[in-house]
């Protein structure tokens, strides 16, 4: 991949917030597909994946990553099931203990996003554009002070947690004029940075029940409490 392009000025907006809002009162579930990109913490891609989501609050979600391993999530409401399809495993756990490891539980909860992170407007990219053509070593790590077009074209929020017990020391989110969520960047603990872009998104789908239910494959090891 080459760098992305630079020359768009800074951009702060003052409505992501009630974007955010609209977000969480008017879409109760929605369907996208999303490119996955996970980023060192100065700016090197270290992995990127692929694949599509469905999600129906509160509590309930799909994450299907297709590319370029095979991976499937799904909170059925009460539970956060993680299956690994090459190594034939699959972790269990509450779902309230994933909100602060999954953006897939972050998404489909109702309003607590506002009720355990600290939100402010912001400008866009504070961390180093990718770059792939250089060494880790000579890539700088000071943040941006430019974002490119499609970046400069979202309003952007940040949203700090209220504890220390998420594995998220920030969350950042870009919404479009449409008040859809189309980039959510996520920081952990560990300096690397998850940046999801969402495309074909559909809002307020109806979904079969049984989309949200999982059941073990037979011969997989489960990890976990059941």
């Amino acid at each position: 991949m080459t760098m992305l392009a630079l020359g768009a000025p800074l951009a702060a907006h003052a409505d992501a917030i009630a974007k955010l809002k609209t977000y969480i009162r008017t879409v109760h579930s929605s369907q996208a597909n999303f490119i996955q990109e996970v980023l060192a913490a100065n700016g090197k891609r270290l992995q990127v994946s692929s694949g599509n989501m469905q999600f129906s609050r509160p509590g309930k979600f799909r994450w299907e990553y297709q590319k370029p391993y095979e991976q499937v999530m799904v909170g059925d409401g009460t539970r956060f099931w993680m299956y690994d399809v090459d190594l034939q495993q699959v972790t269990v756990k509450k779902l309230d203990t994933a909100l602060g490891s999954s953006p897939a539980a972050l998404l489909s909860g109702s309003d607590r996003i506002e009720k355990e992170f600290e939100l402010k407007d912001v400008a866009c990219k504070p961390y180093p554009i990718p770059v792939d053509t250089e060494p880790a070593s000579a890539v700088t790590a000071e943040p941006n002070a430019t974002c490119d077009k499609d970046e400069a074209a979202l309003d952007w929020l940040e949203a700090t947690p209220r504890t220390h017990d998420t594995a998220f020391t920030r969350i950042r989110m870009g919404f479009n004029a449409r008040a859809e969520l189309v980039t959510l960047e996520l920081f952990d603990n560990f300096g690397h940075i998850t940046v999801l872009h969402f495309s074909g998104i559909l809002r307020n789908p109806k979904f079969p029940p049984e989309l949200f239910r999982f059941v073990p494959p037979k011969g997989a090891d489960v990890i976990g409490d059941e």
